[in-house]
């Protein structure tokens, strides 16, 4: 079977749900960038340093102020991370 161009290409549905449920990246994080990104968040300290696991769809999953413990919660939910520099 030959591929062309259009085999290749996703919806934007597609492409808006890749990785759901199965990807997730780690970055180490402000909270004051988490604040002014999630609104409702909810209380956290301003000038914290933190890692936050976040879903392919940039949501956030889980926030830790220890890499490691960020890693396992990922591993606990069956979740592929990534690393964002």
């Amino acid at each position: 079977m030959t591929r062309t161009d259009e085999n290749l290409t996703m919806t934007s549905g597609e492409f808006a749900h890749l990785g759901e449920g199965s990807v997730a990246y780690l970055r180490k994080v402000s909270s004051d960038e988490l604040l002014g990104r999630f609104p409702n968040l909810g209380e956290i300290a301003p000038g914290m340093e933190l890692w936050a696991l976040f879903a392919a769809n940039g949501q956030p999953i889980l926030l830790s102020d220890a890499r490691d413990r960020a890693l396992a919660g990922a591993m606990e939910n069956d979740l592929t991370t990534v690393a964002i520099h």
